[in-house]
């Protein structure tokens, strides 16, 4: 084991708009043995999140940026293949953040068992992981979806979009996903049951968006932001919810758009609707996690919900998929297999 070497993809400097395969860097660094309390893990499956963009940045944020030659961060599924730690055996598989490499050496903090009976293990990163948990807990805490309610969700294939249709089907509601690509917009309606589905690429998208929402829309899952919203924003109902997950129009600004003041209509609106805008990270409903996986876990058994995953080989090829997502490019929930 004192051979083989641990491979790491680094911040090899800070993008400035889209980052570029020449930001990241492939190093090799000793593999090292598990000391007291330690456990040495082999990453097989590597999540590729949105959210990654802005750990490469150095403006403040909701968690510190990624250091210059500091590991990718990221949620990966494991193998334990070395452990002095009383709650790992050799041979489990756990999830946990250990980032963009090969291995890594932990002390148990945060690590969780992954049951491989309960479904494939790659899903301890999608729809039972943290977007599974995304998609749960702001739908149903803050869109509070009610049934003949209409919902609109943008990215409506990737893996916390495609979860918010299908639970808000599940409560009753009229669900209206957007997605990239007449494939992806298929799927949504063939596959996955959502009542209407669109293109936002289409040149009378905002026409069509109207047309699918005749009773206006009552609560739109934000994960996208741009002209995805322009779209939705006049469509809002009295007393509409927008939990705000996400904005990867803009992960790649650098500043403020040119162009009019937006802010005044935003605001006479969120007044005189009563809207209720909320942005969340997954983390503030921590205390919800057993509820969640009790509750996805029962669907996917029973199959009344559906997942797909787009999996990448190689932890070499991380950069290239990572710099794909940002650009929607991506079909279901992006994953990097590193090792079987």
């Amino acid at each position: 084991m004192n051979a083989k070497v641990n491979r790491q993809i680094v911040l090899a400097s800070r993008p400035t708009g889209e980052p570029r395969t020449d930001n990241f860097r492939l190093i090799e660094t000793p593999l090292p043995l598990a000391g007291a309390g330690e456990v040495l893990l082999e990453t097989l499956f590597l999540s590729l999140d949105p959210y990654m963009r802005g750990r490469m940045s150095a403006a403040k944020s909701y968690a510190p940026p990624i250091e210059i030659g500091g590991v990718m961060v990221g949620g990966a599924v494991s193998r334990v293949l070395q452990s002095h730690h009383a709650d790992f055996k050799p041979g489990d598989i756990v999830q946990g953040r250990t980032g963009w490499q090969s291995h890594a050496m932990s002390d148990g903090a945060g690590l969780q068992k992954v049951d491989p009976a309960l479904a494939p293990i790659s899903t301890a990163l999608g729809v039972l992981g943290m977007p599974g948990m995304t998609a749960y807990t702001g739908l149903l805490n803050l869109g509070q979806p009610k049934p003949g309610e209409t919902l609109v969700v943008a990215a409506a294939t990737g893996p916390v979009g495609s979860l918010v249709g299908q639970i808000a089907k599940l409560k009753g509601c009229h669900v209206v996903g957007i997605a990239g690509g007449a494939d992806k917009v298929r799927y949504l309606t063939d596959e996955l049951g959502f009542d209407v589905a669109l293109d936002h690429r289409a040149p009378d998208f905002a026409a069509q968006l109207a047309k699918a929402a005749p009773r206006g829309i009552d609560i739109y899952f934000e994960n996208v932001g741009g002209h995805v919203w322009e779209a939705v924003f006049p469509l809002l109902n009295d007393f509409a919810r927008v939990p705000v997950c996400g904005l990867i129009a803009h992960y790649n600004e650098d500043g403020l758009r040119p162009g009019p003041d937006r802010l005044p209509r935003l605001m006479r609106a969120v007044l005189s609707k009563r809207l209720n805008l909320r942005g969340f990270i997954v983390s503030d409903f921590a205390a919800q996690a057993d509820d969640f996986r009790r509750d996805v876990a029962a669907w996917l058994k029973a199959g009344t919900i559906k997942y797909k995953e787009d999996i990448v080989l190689g932890l070499e090829n991380a950069p290239g998929a990572f710099i794909g997502l940002l650009k929607g490019q991506n079909f279901g929930k992006l994953l990097v297999k590193v090792a079987d």
